[in-house]
Formats: C-alpha cells, structure tokens, sequence
C-alpha cells in the first residue's frame, strides 16, 4: 500500500505522527470508451464553452455558480490563506460510545501507520481506546476539506473513519409515514418468526459478487476465444402477496427447510411447501405396492420347482430300496 497522507493526531499534549493509507478498495471491472468499429479509445478534450478554444490544466481554475449566469471565479491565490490546505493534524475533539455513533454518517475508512519514533504513543492511545471501549471523534483536514471522523481499533491498527456532517443527511419524506397503518399481532408474530428462522451469525467472506464473476467469465472468454458457459438461472422472485399471513407461512417453511428443521405442527394450515412435501410422501408410499405385485405370481413356479426337485431326490431311494429287496430273497 502507498500513503496518501502524512500528518499527526493530537492527543491532549502528545503528538503521534502518522501515514495514511486507504483501507478499502473497490473491486468493479472497469471499461474504456472505445470506437465500436475499430477499437480506438474515445478521447474527450478540454474546451471553453465561449471561446471553442482547447484548455489545459494551467488554464482552469475554479468556478462557483451564482445562478442566473453569474459565476464566481476562485484562484490558487484565493485558496493559498485558508487553513486547511497545510494542516496536517487529526485533532481528537472527545471519546464517546461507538453506538452513540450513527452507521449512516461513515464515509471513508483509512489505516493509520506509526511513523519515526511515533510506534509507542501509538500503541498507547490504541490499547486506551480499546480498554475504554470508546471511539474518538476528530477532526481532519482531507483534500483541502475540513471532515469530521472516528478514530477506533480493528486488528490492532488504528482507523479512521470519515463522516458526513449531519446537514449532509436527507431526511426521509415519504407519503406511507403519514397513514394510519394497522399490523395485527398475528402478522407481527409471524414476521418475527421468520426473523427467527432466518438468524445467523454474519460471516463476510460467504458471500460473493455473483454479477462481476459472471461477467470477468465473458472477459475471460472473449480473450481465449471460447464460449460463455452461461449461469445456472436463479429462481423468479415471487409476485407481490395478496394474503400476507399465507406468504409469511410459506416463507417461515422455506426458511426452516433450508436449514434442514422439520416443518411445524400439525394443526398449522397447509402451506404452498408443506402440501408438495404430503404429495410426495404419497406418491412415495403407492410405489412400493405396484412394485410388489409380480413377486406373488412367481409363487406357482417356485412351488413347482420344488416338487420337482423332492421328486428327483426321491427316485435314487426308491432303487436303493428295490435292491436290498432282491438281495434277501436271494440269501432266503
């Protein structure tokens, strides 16, 4: 990794010097603008809108729009006097509770390295904020941008984590917040029971991003000349619930089946899933009968097999017999 910044965090009267490195990377393909009957890559140029003439980067500065066609136009110089393009300080501004601390403000995250002899002091604010299970809220100055942040400890390391400021939070303003909506407890019940039968523990790595491998396959194909293996398709989702009790029922069934459980009791309904599982436990126990019907017609033949068989075992007696009769009339 390279650092993207250098500064100090400040801490009472101490000072930890520290790099800055990005901490999170995303990982989508990216596709150039390319001419589609050769190849070439589409290049955009630098104009002004009132003279047509090509600018470069020396030549632009930036502008801010009054409205009405009146703009305001800022300089380097302009910029030169505020405070927060030399700052290199993450002043800590208090320590509070990481729940007090709303997951919607986070922006950014960043890790933070010790620099020089800086390893000590850093390790001590890092072992502090863990024993106090407190994050510290600063204040950092980025990309010529004041920002507000958390300093908390993951792995070992120090993070920084940017915040939006609180005016920079819409506020919902949807229609369904101002009706009366009623939710039976029964529905409630049943809801909860899905949620129930859907817990786990979260585990990041188990899940994937299903539509960028798919997609690096079309690349991988296109480079060696082969066809796309097309994906196993996913199940429709289901079309919008008219009774909402018998898809939660059906929903706390495919859950528990997925996990392997045994339906609920038997004095509950009959669900979507649980009436396919009776029919096939039905069909399953007309099999075996059907199946079973030839082996009563073989008994003829078996029986017959065995008299013929008592039959040949009897004749060899029968001459042993006649024999022995023969041999005393003879000595008489």
């Amino acid at each position: 990794m390279r650092a993207i910044w250098k500064g100090a965090v400040s801490f009472g009267l101490v000072s930890i010097g520290v790099k800055v490195y990005s901490a999170t990377e995303e990982k989508d393909i990216r596709f150039h603008q390319v001419h589609r009957e050769d190849g070439g890559r589409i290049r955009y140029k630098r104009t002004c809108s009132v003279c047509g003439e090509e600018v470069t980067y020396d030549d632009i500065a930036k502008g801010y729009d009054l409205g009405g066609g009146e703009m305001v136009i800022l300089t380097d110089e302009d910029f030169a006097d505020l405070p927060l393009s030399t700052s290199h300080a993450i002043d800590v501004l208090e320590f509070v509770p990481a729940e007090q601390v709303d997951p919607i403000l986070y922006n950014k995250a960043y890790f933070l390295e010790p620099e020089g002899t800086a390893t000590k002091p850093y390790v001590l604010l890092r072992d502090a904020l863990t024993d106090s299970e407190r994050v510290a809220i600063v204040k950092v100055a980025l990309r010529q941008r004041e920002q507000l942040a958390t300093l908390r400890v993951r792995e070992g390391v120090l993070l920084l984590n940017t915040m939006l400021w609180p005016d920079e939070i819409r506020q919902p303003d949807f229609g369904f917040l101002d009706e009366d909506l009623k939710v039976r407890p029964p529905e409630l019940a049943m809801a909860s029971s899905l949620i129930d039968s859907m817990a786990g523990e979260f585990e990041p790595d188990a899940f994937t991003d299903d539509y960028r491998a798919a997609l690096q396959e079309v690349i991988d194909a296109k480079v060696e000349g082969r066809e796309v293996v097309q994906p196993e398709e996913e199940e429709a989702a289901p079309a919008a619930a008219v009774d909402l009790m018998a898809a939660l029922k059906a929903s706390v069934e495919r859950a528990r089946a997925a996990r392997g459980e045994a339906p609920s009791g038997g004095g509950a309904e009959p669900t979507p899933i649980s009436s396919a599982r009776s029919a096939k436990r039905t069909a399953a126990k007309k099999t075996p009968a059907k199946k079973a019907e030839p082996a009563k017609k073989a008994e003829p033949a078996k029986k017959a097999a065995t008299k013929k068989t008592a039959a040949k075992k009897a004749e060899p007696a029968k001459k042993t017999a006649a024999k022995k009769t023969a041999a005393k009339k003879k000595t008489a």
